[in-house]
């Protein structure tokens, strides 16, 4: 396969950056308590408490006031905002009674598999849908590019010399809302979470110096390095981002990327389109 060749592909002394994040269980099931209807939600990230930030099938239908009932006796309802954060266009704010914690994701969560498969979740694919080197909990969706690295191949491209330093970016809808406006710089991300540790920040720093390589597993890693970077260079720390990378974006952080297929209309064929040149 590609992958097992991969290694032969990446110049020794190239900074490979992964997104670290690791995907929460974050799709779940219940009932409208007016209807009976059954409901799914996408629990994108916690806004307080008892409150999260969430995308459902049929968001129309999701008004601020509708009521719910979910597994194990919590009841929720849809608010109209939530400090910062306002029911809109693409999401809704939800708060739970009582209020829900990772463990009861874990027991009651589903695994948040891409529409493209068409099949109910299983057991396996609590390990197959996350990465090897998945850490920080918190994306909705799996930062997909990874699920190409086996711990073999890892270890192939540390044989080889190549160093790697990883960025944590949580999935939300940002990284795979289709572009709906006529106009491509029209449309509005959504913000993402993301760290860069200091050590990933001086790996990148001292082989920018040094004239090696940067390559960027998968669009969130670079995502991540992109918008950390500064006038002084790449900085460590937290923030939010809701970059949008198309044609006539110059590139800072990042020389090679290393990426997955990507729909139609999306903005990271946009992102792709404007890294390897648009002919391409």
């Amino acid at each position: 396969s590609m992958a097992a060749h991969l290694a032969e592909l990446v110049e020794p002394g190239t900074l490979m950056v992964f997104n670290d994040s690791r995907v929460r269980k974050a799709r779940i099931y219940g009932e409208a308590l007016d209807t009976g209807a059954k409901v799914e939600f996408l629990l994108l990230r916690r806004l307080s408490d008892d409150a999260w930030e969430a995308s459902a099938a049929k968001l129309r239908r999701q008004r601020p006031g509708r009521r719910y009932r979910f597994p194990e006796g919590i009841e929720a309802e849809v608010l109209a905002e939530e400090g910062q954060c306002p029911s809109s266009a693409d999401t809704r704010v939800i708060r739970f009674h009582p209020p829900i914690d990772e463990a009861y994701l874990e027991r009651a969560g589903h695994v948040p598999l891409p529409p493209y498969i068409k099949r109910e979740d299983r057991l396996s694919d609590e390990e197959r849908y996350q990465t090897v080197y998945a850490r920080a909990l918190g994306s909705a969706a799996c930062p997909t590019a990874g699920l190409h690295f086996t711990e073999e191949l890892l270890a192939s491209l540390d044989a080889r010399g190549v160093e790697r330093a990883a960025v944590t970016l949580h999935v939300g809808l940002g990284t795979f809302l289709p572009v709906r406006s006529e106009k491509v710089e029209e449309h509005s991300m959504h913000e993402e979470e993301y760290t860069v540790p200091p050590a990933t920040a001086a790996a990148v720093m001292r082989a920018k110096a040094e004239g090696r390589s940067v390559l960027a597993v998968g669009t969130t890693s670079l995502r991540s390095l992109e918008s950390a970077w500064t006038e002084a260079g790449l900085a460590a720390g937290s923030g939010r981002t809701r970059i949008f990378i198309y044609p006539g974006y110059r590139f800072k952080a990042v020389d090679r990327l290393f990426t997955n297929f990507h729909t139609p209309r999306s903005t990271l064929l946009m992102l792709v389109s404007a890294f390897a040149g648009r002919e391409r």
